[in-house]
């Protein structure tokens, strides 16, 4: 069984039909992961590559997650902005980790030209993140995760109510951590563990591991955390 299929979109910007990739199930078990959830697969095919979708007629880039319909005014923008220059090109088959990069950045201005969700756009921004470690570019991962890392915050501050915020809240800190920011990262984890309101078992137990992390890490060294921080912390029961 071949890992790709083809499904049918049809452009919420043109409103043109085309067919793009996608990896069977079957093809999706990741073999090991980051701890910002960064997947690997061992059958030579990688699922993040074929999550963009890209228009080849008018360019329009989206993922699930992006906004199901445009308003007039967000198609003239699109295509005042990017649409007039696009030349036809189809991502529809099988891509390489720089066709894979293509989709991602050509998503991530059209989220941003159009006023996309910024949960939307952090995503973008962390899977461009994981596109560049793949490719072990260090400072380009670490400057995406930057960005991300500023978009998950916006998104705690304006949409946390109707979100997972145990599993934004430990992100946030998770990328702290990787920004070599371990006094921030963190407090964040703190807030995972010591918030009674959060009952997701799972990102207790991964805040409460990084947390450890930080601390053996950072072995010897004083100003990480205050004292009665590192004593909630270390206090606070996993469920």
């Amino acid at each position: 069984m071949e890992p790709l299929y083809l499904t049918s979109i049809t452009c919420i910007c043109c409103e043109a039909p085309y067919q793009t990739s996608r990896v069977r199930p079957s093809f999706k078990k990741a073999s090991t992961r980051d701890s910002d959830f960064c997947s690997y697969f061992k059958n030579g095919i990688n699922p993040d590559f074929y999550v963009v979708r890209v228009c080849p007629k008018c360019g329009f880039a989206s993922t699930e997650n992006s906004a199901e319909q445009l308003s007039d005014a967000q198609k003239r923008l699109y295509y005042e902005r990017i649409g007039r220059q696009w030349v036809l090109r189809d991502y529809g088959g099988s891509r390489t980790s720089e066709q894979a990069m293509e989709c991602y950045k050509f998503a991530l201005i059209c989220a941003q030209v159009i006023g996309d969700k910024e949960r939307v756009i952090a995503g973008i921004l962390h899977h461009i993140a994981w596109l560049y470690r793949y490719e072990g570019q260090t400072e380009q991962e670490l400057r995406f995760l930057r960005f991300a890392h500023g978009a998950y915050v916006h998104v705690y501050e304006t949409e946390s109510d109707s979100l997972n915020n145990a599993k934004l809240m430990y992100l946030i800190g998770e990328l702290h951590r990787r920004l070599g920011e371990p006094a921030d990262a963190v407090r964040w984890f703190s807030r995972v563990v010591n918030d009674k309101k959060i009952v997701d078992a799972s990102m207790i137990r991964a805040s409460r591991e990084q947390w450890q992390l930080l601390r053996n890490e950072n072995a010897g060294r004083t100003g990480l955390i205050d004292g009665e921080q590192a004593d909630n912390v270390q206090a606070a029961s996993i469920i």
